[in-house]
């Protein structure tokens, strides 16, 4: 927005004053060029805030297919949800780059495993429980979690989530993942189900 109105007031400015056409060259383009940013953003903002944000626990669901920490099981988890129209925030334990990898793993190296952006991962700080991280996050985006952790030791600072549908969860039947999703995101239209299979 600064670059769009220093732009205009440059095109005023080579308008009015005597001898400042040349300003044109620069002030003309920067505000084509202000305008298309504000676009994109606008649009990108627009398209999502349509989407349904959900927080992974990323801790919990590693351990959904066999038991074993599974980072795969993670991206699995995570590219359904995107199909669906979910907007995905992934949360770990500081000992998750250990379980999976047996070093340690930062939010920026999860990020690129599991193809999520850096912003949207996180892991918590060693001797730091993840499930207030995890409890906070969904507070404030007004998402829903995915995990199987009830977080009962939690009840008392986030009542929510006794809620019905807060928390969703999943898992492997017959190596195939199933997810408890009870609505469907707002922009695919599609309507509501208790079960979601894949693959």
């Amino acid at each position: 927005m600064i670059l769009l109105f220093i732009s205009i007031a440059g095109v005023i400015a080579a308008l009015v004053i005597p001898g400042w056409q040349v300003l044109l060259l620069i002030a003309v383009p920067s505000t084509i060029a202000s305008i298309l940013l504000l676009l994109r953003r606008w649009f990108r903002r627009e398209q999502e805030d349509t989407r349904s944000w959900v927080v992974l626990d990323g801790s919990n669901v590693m351990h959904w297919k066999g038991g074993k920490p599974k980072l795969e099981t993670v991206k699995e988890v995570v590219d359904h949800l995107s199909e669906l129209g979910f907007t995905c925030g992934v949360m770990f334990d500081a000992n998750a780059g250990y379980l999976v990898s047996g070093v340690y793993v930062h939010d920026a190296g999860f990020g690129r495993a599991l193809g999520v952006p850096e912003d949207r991962v996180m892991v918590v700080p060693k001797g730091t429980p993840a499930d207030p991280a995890i409890l906070t996050a969904a507070r404030d985006f007004g998402a829903r979690i995915i995990t199987n952790d009830r977080f009962r030791d939690w009840a008392g600072d986030f009542p929510e989530i006794k809620e019905p549908g807060l928390l969703i969860r999943g898992g492997y039947r017959s190596g195939r993942l199933w997810l408890n999703v009870d609505a469907e995101p707002r922009d695919t239209g599609q309507p509501r189900e208790r079960l979601a299979a894949t693959r």
